[in-house]
């Protein structure tokens, strides 16, 4: 198969070949681990077959749903915060045309902040449609996302009736209990489960991202079967491309390099790097460990962070996502006046000027003290797209066994609940 494919040449004048040997080592040990269930949190491991278990009965369902979503309505809220919106983000706005808003049935997000202006601003946008929500959420207590979705439920009631609302209204949450799924059972709210061994920030390819993709108008079927077939490649090579990954970040790590920047130069990737940093953030960061994760748009934020990147601390190092093949062509016009000093571009594809920027950023700050690896994706679709979460999913795991730490705990985030739940003057939270 074609595949997603890793190139860590430009790491090796940094780290050599004998140190990520001894990595991939660790990175073995701690493969083993999931795949024996012995790692730590082992009990949140039903990501790593998930591709293959999903059935066809279950798409079916999905899609289903989805189509009548579009066909009902103008617009439809996905209410979820972290793990319950970003992957679904991150693949709508990979495989959406730049401007496909102004078109066709609207996928918004909410439950993602608790900005006053935004959720009034969605209100006021709402006022006029007919729209459905999906809220995605296990417990359906999550602050975020339960105060933007009780604002919306009573919006949708109001301009609907409660009838209509309850055929506008889907819950994705947990399969017996829990708020929301107490909700779900006495409005008679349509429901989809997310299954209790799978965590947030792995549950993509759960209804949480399948759905909304789906209402999206994007192919759920090719997305899956791009991670089942990664699940089967690394099954017979070893997890070849995620285990070289984790040991090659991590022996960067215990050089000092303790910063990760992934860079796109395609906008489209934008919130693949978003999604990414909530996996590995919120995987390894504990225990005073990890690797932190940032990200950048090239070549826009070289006029921004190209600076820092190039001549600041040499404590980071960039991962490239970068796109073989685009979807569509455009070449660089001759102009007879040439008063933009251009014309030696005239007649070239713009990606080529795009590939160029890119190869030219690496070798400069390689040049610069920056190690590079690259992950190639040969085009950006459902499939592909597929392929790169499980291999980042299934190296995230492996890299949490490499440090030793629960790769799928986030014992840290409940900290500023609790603060804010006093603040606040929740019952049972004392100051």
């Amino acid at each position: 198969m074609n595949r997603v494919k890793l190139d860590y040449s430009k790491v090796l004048p940094f780290v050599g070949e004998k140190e990520i040997s001894a990595r991939r080592e660790k990175a073995s040990q701690a493969l083993k681990g999931l795949e024996n269930g012995t790692c730590k949190g082992s009990e949140f491991l039903g990501w790593l077959d998930l591709p293959a278990r999903i059935t066809s009965e279950e798409l079916d369902r999905i899609e289903a749903c989805a189509a009548r979503l579009r066909a009902e309505t103008d617009v439809v809220v996905i209410v979820g915060i972290g793990g319950s919106y970003l992957g679904a983000k991150a693949v709508i706005e990979s495989m959406a045309g730049s401007f496909d808003a102004f078109s066709g049935t609207k996928v918004v997000f909410a439950g993602h902040n608790v900005s006053e202006d935004y959720l009034y601003e969605l209100q006021e946008f709402l006022k006029d449609k007919k729209f459905g929500i999906c809220v995605i959420s296990k417990s359906g207590t999550t602050t975020e996302p339960a105060v933007a979705f009780r604002l919306l439920k009573e919006q949708l009631i109001g301009q609907e009736g409660v009838q209509v609302s309850r055929q506008r209204i889907v819950a994705i949450t947990d399969e017996r209990k829990g708020a929301l799924r107490a909700l779900a059972d006495k409005e008679g709210y349509q429901t989809f489960v997310i299954p209790d061994n799978v965590g947030g920030r792995y549950s993509v390819l759960t209804p949480v991202g399948l759905l909304p993709v789906a209402i999206a108008g994007h192919d759920i079927r090719a997305l899956v079967k791009g991670a089942a077939d990664m699940r089967t490649y690394g099954k017979e090579n070893g997890a070849e491309l995620s285990a070289t990954y984790a040991a090659v970040r991590n022996a960067l790590y215990e050089k000092g390099y303790t910063i990760e920047i992934t860079v796109n130069f395609n906008p489209k990737l934008h919130y693949v790097a978003e999604w990414w940093k909530q996996l590995y953030g919120e995987s390894e960061g504990k225990e005073h460990k990890g690797i932190f994760p940032a990200s950048v748009d090239f070549t826009t934020d070289l006029h921004s962070m190209g600076q820092y990147i190039q001549e600041g601390r040499r404590d980071l190092f960039e991962t490239v996502l970068s796109v073989e093949k685009t979807k569509h062509q455009l070449l660089v016009p001759c102009d007879a006046h040439d008063l933009d000093k251009l014309n030696y571009l005239a007649g070239k594809r713009i990606d080529e000027v795009n590939k160029m920027a890119e190869l030219g950023t690496q070798l400069a700050h390689v040049d610069g003290g920056v190690p590079n690896i690259r992950v190639v994706i040969p085009e950006l679709t459902e499939y592909y797209l597929g392929q790169l979460f499980y291999f980042y999913e299934l190296a995230c795991g492996i890299s949490g066994g490499i440090l030793g730490v629960n790769a799928f705990d986030q014992p840290g985030v409940e900290a500023y609940k609790n603060n804010m739940f006093m603040l606040l003057g929740k019952p049972g939270y004392g100051k």
